[in-house]
């Protein structure tokens, strides 16, 4: 910025800094216009960006209504949920039938004798399976599921807290637990699963000599040799009183025997699911129900009708002029707005594709009015849900309500919410209203901030040439004073 070493002085005193603000700031009004413009535009962009996001719901409220699974919801009860509970996917036959728990699934738990220090060199063999109905020993039968056991290297040196932190580590489908008590440190091992096939049998191997080394390699004992050293750990020796076999859940479905390797029936009724939480009393079955859920139809279209009247408010809030207050919304006039507006009014009001429910005030979903014209004019639009019309729609003709809004595949025609989506979706598209919305505000912005440039670059030249104009004034106006005083 340009300035004046002595302003003022050849001119008799006139203020001259003062001159050249005023002229500057006359200069640079077009540009308070341009900043509010930019404002505005931003205020705009947010503005659409909020339009955007409530579109985006009611075309995703609109989904729900034109997804099969939407209409296909069912409600399970139990007659004693403390006993079974139950839940059913979505389009599963309305059934009943009854439920008796005779047992709960189970997991093998087994626990060895006391041992106190070191257990003794070898090595433990894990192996998963079933023991039937024997109790695991050296009597039982003992069959292994296929796959390779897990073995587990024991030094001379491991304690039973040493060997249970290897099978922790080992993946062995079992987890280990130390039990102590006076007599030292007990096994305590549990698999890590329920049911009969998640049983699990320990082998137990002696070092008998060698020193490991590939020129003298171990020699073990005989699997189980005694009840020594490293074997005392083995399922041949384990307290049978503290042995729980694994176990599959055992339940009556209408007196018919089923069972489950966990307390869950996922496939036994086809598209119901049930947990057996404990036993039943004898004779005292659990009655399942499955039966049509409209609660979660109403649900959606109550979503549908919030959705719509979300997005109705805001355009109408935007587009409105107060005539009192001689004041416009910050959308009003706008053409795009207006036709958005329409659109979205048009399609609510269409047909859709059910024969017995042309219109949404046939299924109880209309504007809101007033005994008040003027009040009435005001809601804008705004729809409820009469949910005892709605509900008495559903429980005697769902079939039609459905075809309303999803549309009839026999004669092609679409359906209420189908027509929604589709216009939803090419407003959100990326070539789409809100695109072309954006992209034109966000160009307007751009040349704002240029004009902006420019109205300061030409002020900047201005303040620079209007001061160099004072400045030599200034200085020719000191030599005429000077000459002036010499003259007289």
């Amino acid at each position: 910025m340009a300035t004046l070493s002595s302003p003022g002085i050849g001119t008799n005193g006139l203020d001259v800094k003062n001159i050249i603000s005023e002229l500057v700031e006359l200069e640079r009004r077009p540009l308070a216009t341009l900043e509010v413009q930019a404002v505005t535009t931003k205020t705009k962009i947010s503005a659409f960006g909020q339009i955007k996001s409530l579109v985006s719901e009611l075309s995703d409220a609109a989904s729900k209504l034109t997804s099969v699974t939407g209409w296909n919801a069912v409600a399970t009860t139990s007659s004693d949920s403390k006993f079974v509970s139950a839940t059913a996917v979505g389009g599963t036959l309305a059934t009943s039938f009854t439920v008796e728990v005779q047992s709960l699934a189970k997991a093998q738990s087994t626990a060895s004798g006391s041992v106190s220090g070191a257990v003794g060199a070898g090595k433990l063999k894990i192996e998963l399976g079933s023991w039937g109905a024997t109790t695991p020993g050296a009597t039982g039968t003992f069959v292994p599921k296929a796959g390779t056991p897990i073995e587990i290297n024991v030094s001379a040196s491991d304690t039973v807290s040493d060997i249970a932190s290897k099978i922790n580590g080992s993946n062995a489908g079992v987890t280990a637990t130390i039990l102590t008590d006076a007599n030292g440190q007990r096994l305590l091992l549990r698999s890590k699963e329920t049911g009969l096939e998640s049983g699990f049998q320990v082998t137990a191997q002696d070092i008998q000599s060698g020193s490991g080394t590939q020129a003298d390699p171990y020699v073990y004992a005989p699997a189980d040799a005694d009840n020594t050293g490293l074997s005392r750990l083995s399922s041949a020796q384990i307290d049978t009183a503290a042995t729980q076999l694994a176990a599959n859940a055992k339940a009556k479905i209408n007196g018919i025997a089923v069972e489950s390797a966990t307390d869950t029936f996922a496939n036994t009724v086809s598209g119901v699911t049930f947990k057996a939480e404990q036993v039943t009393d004898v004779g005292k079955p659990v009655t399942i129900t499955v039966a049509k859920d409209n609660s979660a139809i109403q649900a959606n279209i109550e979503a549908f009708v919030k959705a719509y009247n979300g997005i109705n408010a805001v355009l109408n809030e935007a587009t409105k002029y107060d005539k009192g207050a001689k004041s416009a919304g910050l959308l009003q006039g706008d053409s795009t707005v207006v036709g958005l507006q329409n659109a979205l009014r048009s399609a609510m009001g269409s047909v859709g594709g059910s024969a017995m429910f042309e219109h949404l005030s046939d299924i109880g979903v209309v504007q809101k009015t007033s005994t008040d014209p003027a009040a009435t004019a005001a809601l804008g639009g705004e729809l409820t849900l009469d949910t005892a019309k709605l509900n008495k729609a559903l429980s005697s003709n769902t079939e039609e309500v459905k075809k309303f809004f999803r549309g009839d595949d026999t004669t092609g025609t679409e359906g209420l919410a189908v027509k929604l989506k589709t216009l939803t979706t090419n407003l959100l598209s990326n070539d789409g209203f809100f695109k072309s919305k954006e992209s034109v505000l966000e160009a307007s912005l751009k040349r704002n901030a240029k004009d902006q440039e420019r109205v300061n670059a030409r002020v900047d030249e201005f303040e620079k040439r209007t001061t160099a104009r004072y400045t030599a004034l200034d200085r020719q106006m000191s030599t005429l004073n000077g000459l002036n005083a010499y003259i007289s």
